[in-house]
């Protein structure tokens, strides 16, 4: 499995020696939720952030905008050199006019869905894009539960990656270790996005059980 450590979960502190552990120790991405405490309840960073972590590691950057009307940011956030950009649409009218910009920049290009939201909701632009990012617990906060009714969702969108020959990844964020991760590996998901399980242990051991869940 791909895994792609949530930094929601670091020192904020000591950043920067956090993610310098997470390239060290196997890392495949570094996932920084970009939050608006509008279109969920917690706040984060910023552009300027984003741009700072980019200086420091040569890991992927996995970037999901969790922020209302993100098409107003998306340009800054692609001036950061992010290598993927998610975005939702229950935050945007401008969905595939934002998939496409993102495209167009060279950025691999992301759409996440809330825990509550139908996977319907996507399908008719699952064409544009690099990785579909489910979201397994509540959004905003880390260290929440793995919500099981998310495994219908993965089944269903890896069905529909197959029957039309399409090529995204899906990914997981909430909730996942060991036991969730292999559930959801068997659902059909390919990256794991952890950060409580992999910064409230060994960060060396626990990215080797993930990938190998």
């Amino acid at each position: 499995m791909i895994v792609s450590p949530s930094i929601l979960s670091a020192d904020f502190l000591n950043l920067e020696r956090d993610i310098k552990l997470l390239e060290k120790n196997g890392a495949d991405f570094i996932h920084i939720d970009i939050m608006d405490g509008v279109f969920v309840a917690n706040s984060t960073w910023g552009p300027s952030t984003v741009t700072a972590i980019r200086q420091i590691t040569t890991l992927p950057l996995d970037v999901h905008l969790m922020i209302n009307q993100p098409e107003r940011l998306i340009e800054h956030y692609l001036a950061t050199k992010a290598d993927i950009i998610t975005i939702h649409p229950e935050s945007t009218v401008f969905l595939r006019k934002s998939l496409l910009k993102i495209k167009k920049y060279g950025a691999k290009v992301g759409v996440a869905l809330k825990l509550e939201t139908p996977v319907e909701m996507i399908k008719y632009c699952l064409d544009l894009v690099d990785i579909v990012l489910l979201l397994t617990c509540d959004e905003g906060f880390g260290g929440q539960n793995f919500q099981l009714l998310s495994l219908r969702k993965i089944s269903q969108i890896a069905k529909w990656r197959q029957e039309h020959n399409l090529t995204f990844k899906i990914e997981v964020d909430g909730g996942i270790g060991p036991e969730t991760g292999k559930l959801c590996k068997e659902a059909g998901a390919d990256i794991l996005v952890a950060g409580s399980y992999v910064f409230g242990k060994d960060i060396k051991t626990a990215i080797e059980v993930l990938k190998k869940v």
